[in-house]
């Protein structure tokens, strides 16, 4: 089996996206991660959900978890407002990273091996400069654990 049985569409984000709209789409279709893309469409790194819920958490909660408490469910959802005017460049790692990204010969193994060395729930494969889509962790999975 090969990248290329596992890949499925999958959306991307560009870097200069509003941060809101990666919370959106991720909410939306209940996902782990998106695919971030620059101008030309190419892959970029990977977002996980985390780092866009990590820019919106105030930094007194991340710090002090207990002082998450203080604040009732009534209004819980207006720490998402501090996404306004932030970007998806804002929530990327400062520090550059292997991307997670392979081609559609690639063994399962090899494409395992990348998740896991990365710390990401997909891969984006490309053919030729393209984007064809990403496999994703549950995928893989599944048709491993199938097999």
């Amino acid at each position: 089996m090969r990248a290329r049985d596992l890949v499925s569409e999958f959306p991307t984000i560009p870097l200069d996206a509003p941060a809101a709209d990666a919370a959106r789409i991720v909410a939306d279709r209940h996902l782990l991660a998106l695919i971030v893309v620059d101008a030309d469409g190419s892959p970029v790194g990977v977002l996980p959900a985390t780092s866009v819920l990590r820019l919106a958490v105030p930094r007194y909660c991340l710090d002090d978890p207990a002082l998450a408490r203080v604040v009732d469910e009534a209004h819980a959802d207006a720490f998402l407002r501090s996404l306004a005017g932030r970007t998806v460049r804002d929530c990327m790692p400062d520090d550059p990273r292997e991307l997670p990204v392979t081609d559609p010969d690639a063994t399962v193994l090899e494409v395992a091996a990348l998740m896991a060395r990365t710390s990401s729930p997909l891969v984006a494969v490309m053919d030729e400069g393209r984007l064809l889509g990403a496999v994703l962790l549950t995928r893989l999975l599944g048709r491993v654990l199938s097999s």
